[in-house]
């Protein structure tokens, strides 16, 4: 009997969690659990079960509420999705005049009264030629089954195609290239429509790109670039968004004081700035550039607000003064003296409403994006000023949407010229 397993039940000796891991389950049972995944995997699926369970994946239901009410248990949902690298496969379509299921269960049952070919073809309104073609490929008229012939029709109708990246060795190489330098899908494929323009060969969606990469029955990119993606994820999932706490500021400057024309991003040198925490005592404090969305790290050995301003002055003090008109900062408490650093770095200093990381839209987003490089938990007080510069230099260097798939740095040069 099928296993619906709820949160927090125990089945077959392993309790489910809601802890990363597979599909829900407790992550000090994953070794023993693969091979039952398989097992579980290995019964095929109706296609009702099967378009539900992509619908519910897609809504970013858990893996228990996937199963809750299917005929089909955790493992085999896991495995089933998993396979697939998270992608639903585009549903297949019969042609018209191919006989159905409905047909093959009628000519079963008429050879087995012993009617003859021509009665079945009469029957099914069918040419006698159709009706003994598919006789003699299933068996005869002795073994005819419809049940086998249903399969082995739909496995025959299967017209598997070489993708892009496979029949295309010198596209493969440079998309391998661009992955391995830690630029996304999307920034890859743009990036490829605008530098061989004139080359359809040299050209392939992000869609391509990421179904490629997940789906490796397709066999023409490795699995291991999958670690260069900047979520490291082995199959796509539904996105899930997040809420970040603040904290209060005395006597600052609030966002909506800040002058219309940083809202445009016309003028550059406007800039939005956070900590990323690695673990405990470890952070890194980034810098976006509005207009340009330019990066600089800093690194700061705490979070104390003279250490952390100290470190920002710095680095903000080597820029021209047209690029030091203001700075937009969340209200955690490492900017508490930010009177003082606003005089000392001459430079605007404003601040979020509370819980609005949206109002530093920019920021956010970087600070996505240098996951890819120090991930959640990381201890990032082993990373030097040089490394972060070098990780600056490389996010600057890369194609970005916003900006026409143009760099940071491009923009930036042609901004200052």
């Amino acid at each position: 009997m099928p296993l619906t397993l709820e949160p927090a039940r125990v089945v077959s000796g392993y309790r489910t969690t809601r802890k990363r891991g597979l599909g829900g389950l407790n992550p000090s049972s994953q070794h023993h659990t693969r091979e039952w995944c398989r097992m579980a995997g290995s019964k095929r699926l109706s296609p009702r079960i099967r378009l539900e369970l992509w619908k519910r994946f897609e809504q970013g239901f858990t893996f228990e509420r996937i199963c809750d009410g299917l005929e089909v248990s955790l493992p085999g949902a896991w495995h089933h999705i998993t396979s697939a690298g998270g992608i639903a496969p585009r549903p297949r379509k019969r042609r018209a005049n191919a006989l159905s299921e409905l047909e093959r269960e009628e000519i079963s049952r008429c050879l087995a009264a012993g009617k003859s070919i021509r009665f079945i073809a009469g029957q099914l309104g069918r040419a006698a030629s159709t009706i003994a073609r598919e006789v003699a490929r299933n068996g005869g008229c002795r073994h005819y089954r419809a049940a086998r012939a249903e399969r082995r029709a739909s496995q025959q109708a299967r017209r598997p195609q070489r993708c892009k990246l496979a029949r295309r060795r010198r596209l493969r190489r440079c998309v391998a290239g661009k992955l391995r330098r830690k630029w996304s899908p999307q920034q890859i494929a743009n990036w490829l429509r605008v530098t061989f323009a004139d080359d359809a060969a040299m050209q392939v969606s992000h869609e391509t790109i990421y179904r490629t990469l997940y789906v490796q029955a397709r066999g023409a990119l490795r699995k291991e670039l999958q670690q260069y993606l900047r979520t490291h994820r082995t199959y796509r999932r539904p996105r899930v968004g997040g809420t970040n706490s603040t904290a209060s500021i005395v006597d600052g400057i609030s966002i909506s004081e800040r002058p219309a024309s940083v809202e445009d991003r016309a003028v550059p040198g406007h800039w939005e700035g956070d900590l990323i925490f690695g673990t405990t005592s470890s952070y890194i404090a980034t810098l976006v550039e509005r207009s340009t969305r330019f990066v600089m790290l800093v690194k700061t050995p705490s979070k104390d607000t003279n250490v952390v301003t100290a470190a920002l002055q710095k680095h903000i003090k080597r820029l021209p003064s047209q690029l030091r008109r203001s700075l937009t900062w969340d209200r955690g408490s490492e900017m508490s003296a930010h009177a003082k650093f606003s005089v000392d770095a001459d430079i605007d200093v404003y601040f979020c409403d509370p819980a609005s990381p949206w109002q530093r839209g920019s920021n956010e987003n970087t600070n996505g994006l240098l996951r890819q490089y120090f991930p959640k938990g990381e201890d990032v007080s082993k990373y030097d000023q040089r490394k972060l510069d070098r990780v600056a230099r490389e996010l600057n260097g890369r194609p970005r949407q916003t900006l026409g798939w143009r760099s940071p740095t491009e923009v930036l040069n042609q901004l200052l010229q």
